[in-house]
């Protein structure tokens, strides 16, 4: 693999000219994958861009190689880093653990007292996530802000958020929260459970896709009859 540099900055307004490029792979990530990131609009990704709540990725020749942003709700009781997506040219270079620590720092940086959360499918991000503190919580940890839940609508399994009275879906919950009571050992502990059993929860949430799917296909099969 050829070594190449990186560069991650707070994007500003400079950067849109990468907007197209970023919201397309976003799109082609969620379809490939057949869940995941909420669809974004240029006009969305250029505000972040402008309000210094994103960081993109750049390589030294100054080609887009990722990208993330901030989201905040309730008021800013919590965070949500959203939209991380790495160029596929440069997804084996370790650049989304890079991206998200950039973007956790920014995170904590603007928004020092609130709780920053995730919503992810894939092992990966679970894992990254689980370094830099997060634990999987259950949905109802997460923000009430109905602006929030309004983004996945986009999503392909919005119907099965719904039909559980946004409960569960088939992404994970994790969440970090700066102002929680410290215990380091258990904390440790915590994390090198998470990152040893990090193959069980790939198998989990494969498991949980193929029935929440199964169960939505069953109830279209259903109303089917009586249309």
């Amino acid at each position: 693999m050829e070594e190449i540099t990186f560069k991650i900055l707070v994007a500003d307004a400079s950067h849109k000219s990468f907007s197209q490029e970023i919201t397309d792979e976003m799109a082609n990530s969620a379809k490939a994958r057949g869940t995941g990131i909420a669809k974004r609009s240029i006009e969305y990704v250029e505000t972040k861009m402008e309000e210094g709540k994103a960081v993109i990725a750049l390589t030294g020749d100054g080609r887009w190689a990722g990208f993330c942003y901030i989201e905040a709700w309730g008021h800013g009781k919590y965070v949500a880093n959203s939209g991380l997506i790495v160029s596929p040219e440069f997804r084996k270079y370790g650049l989304a653990r890079k991206i998200k620590q950039e973007i956790f720092k920014l995170s904590r940086s603007k928004y020092p007292d609130s709780k920053i959360f995730g919503l992810t499918t894939g092992p990966a991000v679970m894992k990254i996530n689980s370094e830099l503190g997060y634990i999987p919580v259950s949905y109802a940890d997460l923000t009430d802000d109905n602006e929030f839940w309004k983004g996945c609508q986009s999503c392909v399994n919005y119907e099965i958020l719904m039909s559980k009275n946004r409960q569960n879906c088939l992404c994970t919950a994790m969440l970090y929260d700066p102002n929680a009571p410290k215990n380091k050992l258990a904390e440790m502990a915590l994390r090198k459970d998470f990152n040893k059993r990090i193959k069980l929860f790939d198998r989990w949430v494969r498991l949980k896709k193929y029935v929440f799917l199964k169960l939505s296909n069953s109830k279209k099969s259903v109303m089917s009859i009586f249309i």
